[in-house]
């Protein structure tokens, strides 16, 4: 859990020593602008910004059922967050896993990609798809149940 947690922790941190060390030259006013923006960027490579993550087998067996795509993901990797913007509001119609939180899920973006844990990686009706486009997910998700 901690690891989702560094690069946000670590934009944090930047932001503040940016940000104290403005304040302590005398600006105040220039010391928030720095301070707001790695706030920004540590919210956006957050955990938060995903929906509710689930286990690879739950999502498996739920994708089963209502025919939805399951989206591997990571926190802090920049394809993940361009996919979850991209989908907006449809994002929570899929089923994300966080591979960091789940090893189930990790072994199965490892069995789709070589050994390697290339995320996104988006299984539709058994098939993983590496990094696809979000408009070709955004259609898979219409398609759904």
């Amino acid at each position: 859990m901690m690891r989702a947690w560094l690069l946000p922790m670590l934009f944090l941190l930047c932001g503040s020593v940016v940000a104290s060390g403005l304040v302590s030259n005398g600006g105040f006013g220039a010391a928030v602008v720095p301070l707001l923006l790695f706030a920004l960027l540590a919210g956006l490579n957050s955990p938060l910004v995903f929906p509710r993550s689930i286990g690879a087998a739950e999502a498996q067996r739920l994708s089963e059922a209502d025919g939805r795509p399951v989206v591997f993901w990571r926190p802090g990797c920049t394809y993940c967050l361009r996919l979850r913007i991209r989908l907006g509001r449809r994002a929570r119609r899929a089923h994300w896993v966080d591979i960091w939180r789940d090893p189930a899920g990790a072994a199965a973006v490892r069995a789709a990609n070589d050994g390697n844990e290339t995320v996104p990686t988006v299984v539709v009706a058994g098939r993983p798809h590496v990094n696809p486009d979000p408009a070709w997910v955004r259609e898979q998700l219409s398609r759904s149940r």
